[in-house]
């Protein structure tokens, strides 16, 4: 059954692999480079928006993180990060996110002089204005990059550590994953795991489950990003479901950049079935020109998930965040009373899910 999509977007939502530099919203890029005097590839807001959010399909994922130099021309100042973090809960609040995890990589926003602790600042500045203003709750995960030396991951990790508590949630890495090996980071990840923080590593999406094996293994992730490929080895499949290890989907991204073929080729109503944690996200908001609520959208479409399905994958959402166990508690909580006094789910599916 086609749910109606007004009916989605007044879901209680929760995400958990979002990316800071690639949702923002078109007009505030036209601003920022105006007021910066960063050149864009036009001024013009309609064919800006082609080339960010383009309608066709990417070569491969390298393709589609090429866009990422356009927006972070204009994130090189603790204002515009501000801006942008504040703006990005103003969005998710109109389709009624309660919680989000925003990751981005402090290293690609030093341009202009600014440290990366003073990007971290300015980002837990403006995710705290909105969460006053908008009552959204949010948490930065900061990534290391694949294909930046293994020296700068670890000096990520260890300004995550400084971070701990203090805005930062978790740690990931994230960038072209072909050739680029997630063992080659693990000293910044055994720094992270012995600090007792979360990491989430993007993994499976355009390489083989051996990027997801690393991830586990080599790194200790807690979530996979992506994980598109974990199908094509049903031993490791067994191994994340066996211990509960969130798979952080992002279907739209994942067509766009060949990850899969087809959109009804994604293996996520596959997982669902077989009980693994899933979670559905944007990725990036702009460049796949997506909400949480065309995600819904989508998965109700082309795999049937219905609206005990899409409880069962908020709940799921957030008992996976990176957040301590009593906060994931309240909120866990504050989401079930909402689905079963707006929603009509029955109180024993509730309590069934928020355990």
């Amino acid at each position: 059954m086609t749910l109606d999509p007004e009916l989605l977007k007044r879901l209680p939502k929760v995400e958990l692999h979002c990316h800071l530099d690639g949702s923002l919203r078109i007009a505030t890029i036209l601003d920022l480079a105006q007021q910066d005097k960063v050149k864009l590839p036009t001024s013009n807001k309609d064919k800006l928006t082609k080339i960010l959010s383009p309608t066709r399909r990417f070569k491969s994922l390298n393709d589609y993180l090429e866009l990422f130099e356009i927006t972070l021309k204009v994130l090189q100042t603790p204002r515009s990060l501000e801006r942008v973090a504040y703006e990005l809960i103003e969005d998710v609040a109109d389709e009624n996110v309660r919680y989000i995890e925003v990751r981005y990589s402090p290293i690609l926003h030093c341009e202009r002089r600014m440290t990366p602790e003073e990007s971290i600042k300015a980002v837990r500045k403006g995710l705290r204005r909105g969460e006053k203003d908008f009552n959204v709750k949010s948490g930065i995960i900061v990534c290391g990059i694949r294909n930046i030396s293994p020296e700068k991951s670890l000096k990520l990790a260890d300004l995550t550590v400084q971070y701990k508590n203090k805005g930062v949630v978790g740690f990931d890495l994230a960038g072209a994953e072909e050739n680029f090996p997630a063992k080659d980071h693990r000293e910044a990840f055994y720094l992270i795991l012995n600090n007792n923080i979360n990491a989430t590593i993007h993994a499976g999406e355009a390489f083989g489950p051996a990027s997801i094996h690393q991830a586990l293994h080599y790194c200790g992730a807690h979530r996979i990003g992506h994980g598109t490929r974990l199908k094509e080895d049903k031993d490791l499949m067994n191994y994340v479901n066996d211990h509960r290890i969130a798979m952080e989907i992002c279907l739209t991204s994942n067509y766009q950049t060949q990850s899969v073929k087809r959109i009804k080729n994604h293996p996520v109503r596959y997982y669902y079935d077989r009980g693994l944690r899933i979670t559905i996200n944007t990725d990036n908001r702009l460049m796949s020109n997506t909400t949480l609520t065309k995600e819904f959208m989508i998965a109700n479409k082309y795999f049937g998930f219905n609206r005990n399905d899409f409880r069962e994958i908020t709940i799921t959402a957030m008992k996976s965040a990176f957040l301590p166990y009593g906060d994931r508690k309240k909120l866990i909580r504050s989401i079930a009373d909402e689905l079963e006094g707006n929603f009509g789910l029955m109180p024993e599916f509730i309590q069934s899910v928020a355990r």
